[in-house]
């Protein structure tokens, strides 16, 4: 085995916890400026205001695009992990392989189906007179990089999942590290406004795709993109997408949530109102990329260990992840309570959309605090193969709950704007609570009862050796 990889069926937990998950927090948070960076300058030209919600009404596209990504790399990285736990590497690469053609075909379908159809979109996400042009020059020079981002998002999971977690954090931090640097440039010293954003943004994620793609294809993996493999199986990409549809619909379903939200908002409050929102969609990044950085270190291990029937090491890395996410998520709610404007003033000086968004991030955030119980319980449902639970879970929060609830509040209470924004944390507290209890029942029931046969087989085999 290389020495630049981590035998993930040995060792201290909390170690390797460390030694995966740290590369993984650190290439999520620089992930946070790769995604909030282009707001951040936006947020600084003149009429920043206007511009900054013409590209949130833009945003969920590209959610949606990342969605996709999200749909073939989560669901394919864990089945390869739990091959190369059975020390089926050769299954692994199969997964791998096909799910990298997977991802080319969807880039291509989904560059021209955008291209097509993303006026009468963003008009019927939210876009006004004054903010469709930004709209408009941000997401048609954004699109062109389609097959970029669903490379280096798509394929990245197949590098942490083998235990290369250094060079999966590299991949994030090339491409944030180009779309810094290029942001002012292209926006402010060459005066392309939103355009400068989009095109910095595309040239950072070739970059990344490039790194990804170089290694995956080289000596240092282990595992492979193997020519022989690329014919598309449906049967693999069946149990790959199974799995990946929980991801999937948690991005998915957060583009469907900001068009909600933008359009509600622009009813009752206007483009101010979808500023705010802006704002308040990049300070979540800032709260949940992290503790994804926390799960990518973690999934590996359980992954790994659950192919491998050492269920008692599954156990100690979730009650771990549990406790690192919990805790991140309810010190950033008490910070966002504490000091709001803080946060704010990183994007805009606006008094008024200051003014707004404060009062917004108030209400909006309160049900984060024990979010850290949701994003840990799903994501190991999810490392362990349990495509219905996840499938569920990831509609709950945001399908079931929260798109209702935005419609429905403002019934029943007079002040429209507030009625609309305690949707969210009715939301995360009701879904974290059956979250918590549905991860329990299948804890008890099916880990439990490998364990048990585990430890059964192994007294056999013990008895039968004497």
């Amino acid at each position: 085995m290389s020495n630049n990889v981590t035998d993930l069926g040995k060792g201290s937990i909390p170690k390797l916890i460390f030694k995966l998950a740290t590369p993984a927090i650190v290439a999520q948070l620089v992930n946070v400026l790769y995604n909030i960076v282009d707001r951040i300058f936006i947020g600084r030209m003149q009429g920043g205001d206007i511009a900054m919600a013409g590209v949130g009404v833009a945003f969920p596209i590209t959610l949606i695009v990342a969605a996709f990504a999200a749909l073939v790399g989560m669901g394919g990285a864990p089945l390869a992990a739990i091959k190369m736990g059975e020390k089926d590497n050769d299954g692994a690469e199969k997964i791998m392989s096909n799910s990298f053609s997977t991802l080319v075909l969807l880039a291509i379908l989904l560059t021209v189906v955008f291209l097509i159809f993303k006026e009468p979109l963003l008009w019927a996400f939210g876009a006004s007179e004054a903010t469709i042009g930004y709209a408009m020059d941000y997401l048609s020079i954004y699109l062109i990089g389609t097959i970029f981002v669903l490379m280096a998002l798509g394929m990245n999971p197949f590098i942490n999942t083998q235990g290369f977690a250094k060079i999966g954090m590299m991949t994030v931090s090339i491409g944030a590290a180009m779309n810094i640097i290029l942001d002012p440039i292209l926006i402010f010293g060459l005066d392309m406004g939103v355009k400068g954003a989009a095109t910095a943004t595309v040239i950072s994620q070739a970059v990344s795709a490039m790194w990804v793609l170089r290694f995956l294809l080289g000596k240092k993996t282990i595992l492979r993109i193997r020519k022989k493999y690329l014919k598309i199986d449906f049967r693999i990409m069946g149990r790959v997408m199974g799995l990946g549809v929980a991801p999937f619909i948690m991005q998915a379903t957060e583009s469907l949530v900001l068009i909600t939200l933008n359009t509600k908002l622009q009813m009752y409050g206007g483009d101010l109102a979808v500023g705010a929102m802006t704002i308040m969609s990049s300070i979540m990044q800032i709260i949940m990329l992290p503790t994804m950085g926390v799960t990518q270190g973690s999934q590996p291990i359980m992954s790994y260990n659950y192919g491998a029937k050492q269920i008692d090491r599954v156990k100690k890395t979730f009650k771990l992840t549990v406790l690192i996410t919990l805790g991140y998520t309810a010190t950033m709610c008490t910070a966002l309570m504490i000091m709001p404007e803080m946060f704010v003033r990183i994007f805009n000086s606006d008094p008024k959309l200051i003014e707004i968004t404060v009062w917004s991030i108030r209400i909006y955030f309160v049900g984060i605090t024990i979010f850290g119980i949701q994003v840990a319980c799903q994501n190991t449902l999810l490392a362990l193969g349990q495509a219905k639970i996840s499938l569920f879970l990831a509609l709950l929060r945001k399908v079931i709950l929260l798109i209702p609830l935005i419609y429905i509040l403002p019934t029943f209470i007079e002040d429209k704007l507030f009625a609309v924004l305690l949707a969210q944390p009715i939301a995360d507290i009701t879904a974290v609570l059956t979250t918590a209890i549905c991860f329990m029942v299948f804890y008890k029931k099916n880990l439990s009862n490998i364990e048990s046969k585990s430890i059964n087989t192994n007294g056999k085999e013990s008895l039968n050796t004497n």
